[in-house]
């Protein structure tokens, strides 16, 4: 049986580039595609974020001003058959698949209507045409609604994937995405303001809840964590690390916390790659070769000014530098907002500061179901 493709889901800023970097080294086995959905999410008929609802011309030069999540999920598909054996690896933020600010989500049209095509049954009902795929403030579309779901893609659809997650403390990531909306590097991105709703927490939660409500991942957790609590389903073992599950189980919960990465780096790919079916090599670690380096700028050349700290890297090293030396004390809530005042200005700061205590229960939520190294 065909190993499903990996998806590693998380919010932004969460050091997931440099993450996926590691495995684009492992171009023998594995075919890597970066965060395909947000063609869909913030540029095409079917957006979900109105970033660019009156940039038009922004979204025609994206490219993807046409781009359906059908159209994502059919490249997928492309280039998974064209992959000659490899298995896929996709690094996405997980609230491009939800609608902004909890509203209740339906299946995309394009998504519906090819379900409907694909049991032969005329999908007229709604065009495969621009605006008339948007509904009110990007969702719901008037198409129909899974119970429980709070995905615009159908659980059929969520099922064909091997779900992973990644998570960094909101008190690092949301700074750091800060920066990506203030010069020098807003330049380059375009952007010059953050939304609450990017932030994608609460996204990743609700996501997180579903897959694990479905019994589509565990309740065993990777690592030797034991099952995860609230679940019972007890046909939930999984036979082998290869992504698959017996019965109607899901694959274990692998979920890793990006300080735990940045400490142990060596120690936590290698577990991940245990709990994926990966096999695991040292060299994973670095990537110095300019094929590599080409490989990189071509993958992340559709968000300009958002990887530069993973494309200017060489490797993925430890914080710790020898490995054993503890980490430093942390710093206070005091501290923190004085160090954001210092490089961002008063305003600024409060606003992390709010963003930052918005999402902490969320991420604390996660934390708990994380891989013990």
């Amino acid at each position: 049986m065909a190993m499903k493709p990996i998806f590693v889901a998380t919010h932004p800023r969460s050091c997931s580039t440099a993450y996926e970097r590691v495995f684009m080294t492992r171009r023998d086995t594995l075919h890597c595609i970066h965060e395909p959905f947000g063609d869909a999410y913030y540029y095409g008929p079917e957006r979900l974020n109105p970033r660019y609802e009156d940039d038009e011309a922004g979204r025609d030069a994206s490219g993807f001003a046409g781009t359906t999540y059908q159209d994502v999920l059919d490249g997928i598909d492309r280039e998974s058959a064209e992959a000659q054996g490899k298995r896929v690896f996709v690094k996405d933020i997980a609230h491009y698949l939800l609608p902004l600010d909890g509203v209740p989500a339906s299946i995309v049209p394009s998504v519906a209507d090819s379900i409907k095509a694909s049991k032969s049954v005329n999908g007229d009902e709604k065009g495969t045409n621009g605006a008339q795929y948007r509904g009110s403030h990007g969702g719901p579309y008037g198409t129909s609604a899974e119970p429980g779901n709070p995905t615009v893609l159908p659980r059929a659809v969520l099922e064909k994937f091997h779900f992973t997650f990644l998570i960094r403390h909101p008190r690092h990531s949301i700074p750091s995405y800060y920066r990506c909306v203030v010069p020098p590097l807003s330049e380059m991105t375009g952007w010059k303001h953050l939304t609450a709703s990017e932030m994608g927490y609460a996204e990743l939660r609700r996501l997180f809840d579903y897959l694990r409500d479905e019994a589509l991942i565990g309740p065993h957790m990777a690592g030797g964590g034991g099952e995860a609590n609230g679940v019972s389903n007890g046909s939930n073992r999984i036979d082998n690390a290869n992504g698959q599950a017996n019965g109607h189980g899901g694959v274990e919960i692998c979920l890793i916390d990006a300080d735990d990465l940045l400490d142990k780096p060596k120690t936590v790919i290698e577990a991940f790659c245990r709990s994926v079916g990966i096999a695991y090599d040292p060299s994973m670690l670095e990537w110095e070769t300019d094929a590599e380096q080409e490989q990189a700028e071509a993958a992340f050349a559709k968000w300009k000014g958002f990887h530069e700290d993973a494309l200017n890297s060489t490797g993925l090293k430890s914080r710790l530098s020898d490995g054993k030396r503890a980490p430093k004390k942390a710093k206070t809530d005091e501290e923190y907002d004085a160090d954001w005042t210092a490089k961002f200005g008063v305003e600024e700061a409060r606003f992390i500061r709010d963003m930052v205590d918005q999402n902490v229960a969320d991420y604390e939520y996660l934390k708990q179901f994380a891989l013990k190294v």
